[in-house]
């Protein structure tokens, strides 16, 4: 019997991959900063009619936090690359 379903993947995992990709995997401080701003617009008004009115409050939050991004990703050229060559036609990136 094969347990190879209940492996998790690990640390070694990750150099699987370049070191363009690494970068983009490791950078979580953004996803972190929307997901605490979209809880600080959500925990002002802790009840919603119905899931319209929350879905309608996370699109506004979001629609406000995108005004302040203006960073691009470095070397994004190099990271698509990278992708195609490792994923192919899965990846879908020109």
């Amino acid at each position: 019997m094969s347990f190879n379903y209940l492996q998790k993947p690990t640390v070694e995992d990750q150099f699987d991959f370049p070191l363009e990709i690494r970068r983009i995997i490791y950078t979580t401080n953004a996803i972190e900063s929307l997901n605490s701003t979209i809880r600080k617009y959500t925990k002002v008004k802790t009840v919603f009619p119905d899931d319209q009115a929350a879905l309608k409050a996370v699109y506004l939050s979001v629609a406000n936090i995108e005004k302040k991004w203006a960073m691009p990703v470095r070397e994004w050229g190099a990271i698509i690359n990278q992708l195609n060559i490792k994923f192919g036609d899965r990846c879908g990136i020109q």
